[in-house]
């Protein structure tokens, strides 16, 4: 009993630290992110490296459904839609920063 409890628990935490972008291709989300300029909107706030805006401590993005919509958002600046690939991919790029959970 104490077994099948320790392995139910083991799965659970195991589930809970799971890649949110497991589905995803950072290398591939990198292309798209390149693809579009992603970085040229993010230069201009920035002030020249726009990798920062990632890594600023008042970021906006604070949570895996947030980096969602904020993809979102930023795709429909550059003119594009992403579909549910897109955002596994991108997500997989982008929480190279963010390291969500």
């Amino acid at each position: 009993m104490k077994f099948i409890t320790m392995l139910i628990l083991l799965v659970a935490v195991t589930s809970a630290s799971a890649n949110p972008f497991a589905k995803g291709n950072a290398e591939t989300g990198k292309q798209l992110f390149d693809k579009n300029n992603c970085n040229q909107c993010h230069n201009t706030i920035m002030g020249g490296d726009g990798n920062q805006i990632f890594q600023r401590k008042d970021r906006k993005v604070k949570n895996v459904a947030g980096m969602i919509k904020q993809m979102h958002f930023c795709a429909g600046n550059v003119g594009i839609t992403l579909d549910q690939q897109d955002e596994q991919n991108l997500g997989a790029y982008l929480n190279r920063y963010y390291k969500f959970k």
